[in-house]
Order: structure tokens, then C-alpha cells, then sequence
């Protein structure tokens, strides 16, 4: 059990209430999970339960996502929504038409910082290679956001961001981890699967966030509420992402502990993490998602699991106060 109270299943067997306790068995293993201590539930393999179990988990709280063989999202069980606010979700409505380019631009431009922030790193050892697409995200980025007059050009600018970003890889990762565009569904090589994989699980992280704020998961402002999905995780998540998916990524790849030819499946032309590849990058990003670090204007350690809550109540802050909403910046912790 993860300090943040996530359990992983990779087995088979069967999940079952047990007391007040869950229950996880099958031919070689019964293990059981106090109900107060366990947040998610995520199974990476065949899995199951019947409606007791689910109304059991409702009753407490707790979300499970739920992935297919190739460790691509099926979907998440959420519990029924314990602080629903129709006033909020009214005035979040509101800010969607009045309100969204501003959001969507802080959004797209805390993309940029986190990302510069994070590739700054590998310029100041020696990566001089970096320094253009630094300055493109220091300098240009910014103006680039004030032209934009509505979504799509808000967006094109957020593709180009990491399309850069994509590209500058080849200035330090080793050549088996290279990528010559995105692909995701599904993966086409083992930078595509790690990428997948990684923003799978911030996506659900997110989910469970959002899930404990008032806020409503299908208005949404970056990306289109239309998508019939949790479309405000994918905006929340998006500021986190080179902070906690492809930091750990860099770290796997560039210390060797995640290798092509030991942790993705050979059968699937190395697209695919095997599970023992799932285990290596879930404990890395599980670590990064526990770190703590003093918060300047809390002024107590949080971990960057529950900035992805203060950054909803920044929003909720935006939509009733209209105080600026600025998403997590890594440079500043804040």
C-alpha cells in the first residue's frame, strides 16, 4: 500500500467484500485491504466482482480503474458524487462560455514552463542542443498565447509545444527510445507505450483529484467537454505531465531500469510494457506522486498527488471569486 492509499492488482482472481475489509483471492494468494486505508483500486488484469463489492466501495469513497490486457484504459468506476454543488456547477458552466481562452491559455502556458523547467536540467549538463527549443518556450510561447483569438489557435499552440518537446529528445535519450511522432491507440514503439501508459495514470489520478472537490468532471475548458469523457482531468492533469510522466520516464530510460528488450513484449514488436515493465514505471511515478516538498504558501509539505487537488481549488477560487487561475508551476512549487 502507496502512502496515498492506492493499491495495484496485476492478477487474476476475484475482488470481494469481506467484513469491512477487501478481499482479493485467487488460487494463490487471499490478501485483504482495510476499507479506511485503501483511496483507488487499480487492476491491470482479469478481475472480478459483483454488485455488492461495487456498492461496498461506493459507499466508501473509493474509485477503481480498470485497464485491458495491453495495459490501455477501459474505464473507472466512480462512486456517486458526495459533494455535488448545482450552484457551482452552474456558475463552472458559466465560466466555460465567458471564461474559457483565459483558462485554456493558463493551461497551455504552465505546459511550457513545466516542460522548460524540467529540460532545463539536461542543458545545464552540456545538452547545449536544448537551448533553442528553451528559448522557443521562454520567449515565444508566450506571445504566441496573446495572438490567440480562440480555441484552436490555443490548441495548435499546445501541439506545437509538444511536438518540440517530442523532438528534443533525441538531444538524451538513448536511441531505443526515440520517437518519430505520437501514436496512442494503439502505442507503435516503447517510448509511445511509456507515454500512454504514464498519462493513463496521471489521467486517473487526476479523476480521483477532482472527485473530492465540488467541481463538475464533464465541463471543461482546454479540451472539448463534448468528448463524452472526465473531460476536466485532461485539463488538470495536462500541467503535471512533464513533471510526473515524463520526468519519470527520464529517469527509467536514462538509468537503464526500464530496457526494451526486459520490459516491453517482444510479441508486440516492443509496443507494449510487459508487467514487469508496468511494475518498474508505476513504482517510479508512485514515488514522484508521494514526494513532498514545503508549499510557500501553506506552509506545509504537501506531495504533488495533492497539488492535483489544489489545483481544482484554484479553480473553484477562479469561478466564484474570479481569482487568478494559474495551474502548478514546478519552478515556483506552487
Amino acid at each position: 500500500m502507496s502512502k496515498s492509499h492506492t493499491r495495484y492488482i496485476f492478477s487474476m482472481g476475484k475482488l470481494e467484500r469481506k467484513d469491512n475489509s477487501i478481499a482479493f483471492k485467487n488460487d494463490s494468494m487471499n490478501f485483504y485491504l482495510p476499507i479506511e486505508e485503501t483511496r483507488e483500486l487499480y487492476c491491470f488484469n482479469e478481475v472480478s466482482f459483483n454488485t455488492k463489492f461495487l456498492d461496498f466501495i461506493s459507499k466508501a469513497g473509493i474509485t477503481m480503474h480498470i485497464f485491458n490486457y495491453g495495459g490501455g484504459y477501459s474505464g473507472t468506476f466512480y462512486p456517486k458524487e458526495y459533494l455535488i454543488n448545482g450552484n457551482l456547477t452552474v456558475k463552472q458552466s458559466l465560466c466555460f462560455v465567458e471564461h474559457r481562452l483565459e483558462i485554456a491559455k493558463s493551461i497551455v502556458n504552465a505546459i511550457a514552463k513545466n516542460i522548460h523547467e524540467v529540460l532545463y536540467h539536461y542543458y545545464r549538463h552540456e545538452k547545449k542542443e536544448l537551448k533553442e527549443y528553451l528559448d522557443w518556450l521562454k520567449y515565444k510561447v508566450s506571445s504566441l498565447l496573446e495572438k490567440a483569438f480562440n480555441i484552436e489557435q490555443i490548441l495548435f499552440v499546445e501541439g506545437q509545444i509538444w511536438s518540440r518537446f517530442y523532438d528534443s529528445f533525441k538531444y538524451f535519450l538513448p536511441e531505443d527510445f526515440l520517437i518519430n511522432k505520437r501514436v496512442k491507440r494503439p502505442p507503435d514503439n516503447p517510448m509511445n507505450a511509456l507515454i500512454s501508459f504514464g498519462n493513463t495514470l496521471l489521467y486517473t489520478k487526476t479523476i480521483s483529484a477532482i472527485y473530492h472537490t465540488h467541481l463538475n468532471q464533464s465541463i471543461s475548458f482546454l479540451h472539448s467537454p463534448r468528448e463524452g469523457r472526465f473531460s476536466l482531468c485532461l485539463d488538470l492533469c495536462e500541467a503535471f505531465k512533464p513533471i510526473l510522466v515524463f520526468k519519470s520516464i527520464f529517469e527509467l530510460v536514462g538509468r537503464k531500469k526500464l530496457q526494451v528488450s526486459k520490459h516491453f513484449d517482444k510479441k508486440l514488436n516492443y509496443a507494449l510494457l510487459n508487467d514487469e515493465g508496468k511494475k518498474v514505471f508505476i513504482d517510479e511515478f508512485r514515488n514522484r506522486l508521494d514526494e513532498t516538498f514545503l508549499h510557500p504558501k501553506l506552509k506545509r509539505k504537501v506531495s504533488y498527488e495533492h497539488c492535483l487537488k489544489l489545483d481544482g481549488y484554484k479553480l473553484i477560487k477562479f469561478i466564484l471569486e474570479k481569482k487568478e487561475f494559474a495551474p502548478f508551476l514546478l519552478k515556483e512549487k506552487i
